[in-house]
C-alpha cells in the first residue's frame, strides 16, 4: 500500500476521522468475497452497491460483512440513501458492481471514496474474484488479501 504522507493528506485524514484508522494490510474473509460475486452476478445487468463493514486492529483492516442500504440501482449507477444506515454499524468503505468489464471509478465513484471510508471495492463483468479491485480514499489502486 502507498502511505500518503504529505500534510494536506493528513489533514484530510483529521477532516474526516480517519487519523486513528491505520492500517499496513487489508484481508476480506471469502465469505464476503463470494456474497460479493454472488449479488453481483444476481444483479446484473443493473449494479448492486453495500457499504463494507469491518474494524481495524492490530495494523490490519478485516473486512468481515456487508450491509445493505436503501438506494436505486440501474444498469448505469447506483445510489445509497447514506442517511438511513444505522449508526451502529462498523462501516469502513463500500463495495460496488460495474456491468461492464473495466473496474475503473468513475468521478461519482471518486467522490464516493473520497466521502465514505477507508477501503472501496469494485467487481466488474464477469464478476469473478480476479475482476475485484480495491481502492483507497483517493482512488488509488490498494492490494488486498482473502482468508
Amino acid at each position: 500500500m502507498n502511505e500518503k504522507n504529505s500534510w494536506i493528506n493528513k489533514l484530510i485524514g483529521i477532516f474526516l476521522g480517519n487519523q486513528d484508522k491505520k492500517f499496513h494490510e487489508i484481508t476480506i474473509e471469502r465469505e464476503v468475497v463470494e456474497e460479493i460475486i454472488q449479488i453481483a452476478r444476481q444483479s446484473h445487468p443493473l449494479e448492486f452497491m453495500a457499504m463494507l463493514e469491518g474494524k481495524v486492529s492490530a495494523g490490519t483492516l478485516r473486512i468481515n460483512g456487508l450491509v445493505f442500504v436503501p438506494g436505486d440501482t440501474s444498469n448505469h449507477g447506483a445510489v445509497m440513501k447514506l442517511f438511513m444506515m444505522p449508526m451502529t454499524t462498523g462501516t469502513v468503505g463500500s463495495v460496488h458492481s460495474h456491468p461492464i468489464p473495466s473496474a475503473t471509478p468513475s468521478s461519482e465513484d471518486l467522490h464516493f471514496f473520497a466521502k465514505n471510508g477507508l477501503f472501496h471495492l469494485i467487481i466488474a463483468d464477469p464478476y469473478i474474484e480476479e475482476s475485484i479491485v480495491g481502492y483507497d480514499t483517493f482512488g488509488d489502486v490498494i492490494n488486498y488479501k482473502i482468508d
